[in-house]
């Protein structure tokens, strides 16, 4: 495994900083190390608009230590951030695009009104999902603002790194179960990660309902997660009042996995199959290997997956 080819993820949220070291392949991925590193309070706030991190030189002091503790010299970074310092959305656009670019100043277009920050000031990006049978196009988008984004990239590179790909949380936590999300034909991923609430439902494969909500303030099972998951539902239905749902997987923090199941099985009347990301990764010698302790690590590893 001496040079084996290693990949670097790294979460961060209001809490602190979680690293992921990996190595082998995305089929068969090494957990060699992890590292975390709680910031002060006050570090770090989570706005859509205005910079994020309101002390600097903590936020890259504590970067800077987790990272040491890995005992890896590589600087490149695949990082993952909250949900909520932007926006993800499913989006129905008519026509074809000639081009990216010309698709970008469409969906820009489209947004300009109905986002909270401005829209021609933003990172955006997107993935053409299906072609609808008016001819529409379906987008799966995600954006942030250049100022929130800006500073990030700027902090990582100030502490020595090189934030190679950044993007959010739902899309790594895809991505670390992604192997074992392919039966999701018609099914949905119903995660609750870091205090945010995250609904995918799928047809044919295709992401075609999408719902994130901060939730920070209230744990895994209170009554309010249990009324956004099943009003997502309810509007899915209606929506789409032919599809039935067959496969429902879930991830959630472990002391509240099995009750979290239950809960989303009591909506959606689909057996909730267990996410744990114990069973994705083969532990080193040094690393942890019991789902405890691995939970807080599951957005770094989807984000390590993506460059390995």
């Amino acid at each position: 495994m001496l040079f084996s080819k290693k990949s670097l993820g790294v979460e961060i949220s209001p809490s602190g900083v979680a690293f992921a070291l990996l190595s082998g392949s995305v089929a068969a991925p090494r957990l060699e190390r992890v590292s975390f590193r709680p910031f002060t309070h006050g570090t770090l706030r989570i706005s859509l608009r205005e910079h994020n991190i309101l002390d600097p030189q903590a936020f890259i002091s504590q970067l800077k230590d987790a990272h040491n503790t890995l005992l890896y010299n590589g600087n490149r970074l695949s990082v993952t951030l909250p949900d909520t310092v932007g926006r993800i959305m499913l989006l129905d656009v008519e026509g074809r695009f000639k081009s990216r670019s010309e698709g970008l100043d469409i969906v820009r277009w489209k947004l300009k009104k109905s986002m909270p920050f401005d829209v021609a000031d933003s990172h955006l990006d997107y993935q053409q999902l299906v072609v609808r049978e008016n001819g529409s196009l379906a987008l799966l988008v995600a954006l942030i603002s250049r100022t929130v984004i800006g500073q990030y990239e700027e902090l990582f590179t100030s502490a020595g790194f090189l934030p190679a790909r950044i993007d959010f949380n739902t899309f790594n936590l895809f991505r670390t179960f992604e192997r074992r999300l392919a039966f999701l034909e018609d099914g949905a991923l119903v995660t609750f990660y870091n205090g945010i609430l995250g609904i995918m439902i799928f047809s044919d494969c295709v992401p075609d309902f999408i719902r994130i909500k901060d939730l920070s303030d209230v744990a895994a099972l209170d009554s309010r997660v249990y009324m956004e998951i099943n009003s997502s539902f309810l509007v899915y239905r209606e929506r789409f009042p032919e599809r039935v749902l067959k496969h429902v997987a879930c991830l959630a923090p472990p002391e509240m996995i099995s009750d979290f199941c239950g809960m989303v099985t009591e909506v959606t009347l689909c057996e909730s199959i267990l996410l744990e990301v114990k069973s994705v990764v083969t532990p080193s010698d040094v690393s942890p290997a019991d789902q405890e302790s691995l939970f807080p690590f599951t957005s770094a590893i989807g984000a390590a997956l993506r460059s390995l």
